[in-house]
């Protein structure tokens, strides 16, 4: 039988890292492309390195990738400091470019490709700009705003008409997985504030502001809802959200954090993550030699998740942001019906990153 294969871009993101951890598992022959390698290694992923804002180069590398029947693309510009960046005109359009780069080569290269996996969010209902419907529905008319989703989106579409592959649009809530030195996984920046807090003799007190109920998803959870859809009709075409299936709040998950971390539960203790991480790097330099860690500094850890966390926890805010919950209905109705619970969620990565020697233990 022979083997399909699968080109993920973005592949040491979150849900690329994932993807490229379920396809290959699966025995998919998979094609990671970008700038830096994924997590996973074995014989049948291979990995490219890949600037995808550069036009000329994308099409130097099409080429290699002509035998690609299935894409995941998951790749993301974020602008430093991430909030400003998502109401920037530029930033959008040089994420629709990247997407075009890639996709103008790819298409005429890759005379067997069947499905496109595109990687959108809950900015798409203008969670970011405004209150939002609860739940928020793949149905509902599209929220009139700019965004590099809509532009993304309306070429994939247009691109597709007269093609022989579909496309399925994913709209995850909160994600949470392994990767590192990212735009938004807040995983590695509880991890460093609990080992520096710890080192510092201070409390491991909830760092945030007022408590508001929220959703999550597992990236490994989103790459099982790929899986599925490049052999779903029912998926081909569509629109998801996805979450894990259930609620939490940060406070109710913060006694959780401290237990698998090694650390006793404290009162809160309001504070910049952004601001107080970026001044560590040299004591998270001596937890790294201490412990054995691997050598990774503390600002290639975080990526810009430090400031994801102000924006997330709330910090310095003195009223909850309005509901921002989502719709799972529509994927359950089509037939992925994976869930997870958000508290082992968050047990699972922080061991994976204790084994992997990126956090210190208990």
């Amino acid at each position: 039988m022979s083997t399909s294969t699968i080109l993920i871009v973005g592949a040491s993101g979150l849900v690329g890292n994932a993807a490229v951890d379920r396809f290959s598992a699966d025995g998919w022959n998979v094609l990671a492309l970008s700038r830096r390698p994924p997590t996973a290694v074995a014989a049948n992923i291979h990995h490219f390195s890949l600037d995808l804002r550069d036009p000329q180069a994308c099409r130097a590398a099409a080429g290699q990738f002509a035998e690609v029947e299935h894409v995941i693309y998951a790749a993301v510009h974020e602008a430093p400091g991430l909030a400003d960046g998502w109401l920037e005109h530029d930033q959008m359009v040089i994420n629709l470019d990247m997407l075009r780069n890639l996709m103008e080569p790819l298409t005429a290269h890759a005379r067997r490709l069947r499905h496109v996996s595109l990687l959108q969010g809950t900015k798409a209902y203008g969670a970011h700009l405004h209150p939002i419907p609860v739940p928020a529905r793949e149905r509902a008319p599209r929220d009139e705003h700019d965004n590099f989703y809509f532009l993304q989106e309306d070429y994939l579409r247009d691109r597709a008409v007269a093609a022989d592959w579909h496309w399925t649009i994913w709209r995850p809530q909160l994600i949470i997985g392994g990767a590192l030195g990212v735009a938004m996984n807040l995983l590695p920046t509880i991890g460093a504030f609990a080992a520096i807090a710890r080192e510092e003799g201070r409390g491991f007190g909830f760092p945030g502001g007022p408590t508001y109920i929220w959703e999550a998803v597992d990236a490994d959870l989103i790459a099982a809802a790929m899986r599925w859809a490049v052999k779903a009709p029912t998926a081909w075409n569509e629109i998801f959200n996805i979450t894990n299936g259930d609620v939490f709040t940060w406070r109710g998950l913060w006694p959780t954090f401290a237990e698998v971390l090694g650390m006793e539960s404290a009162p809160d203790a309001p504070m910049s993550l952004a601001s107080y991480l970026s001044t560590k790097a040299d004591l998270w330099t001596r937890i790294v030699a201490q412990y054995g860690l691997e050598p990774v500094p503390l600002l290639a850890l975080l990526g810009e998740s430090h400031h994801y966390a102000d924006i997330c926890f709330r910090s310095g805010a003195t009223t909850p942001p309005p509901p921002m919950l989502v719709s799972g209905i529509k994927l359950r109705q089509a037939g992925f019906h994976g869930c997870m619970d958000t508290e082992d969620m968050f047990r699972k990565w922080f061991d994976v990153l204790v084994a992997r020697r990126v956090l210190p233990g208990t």
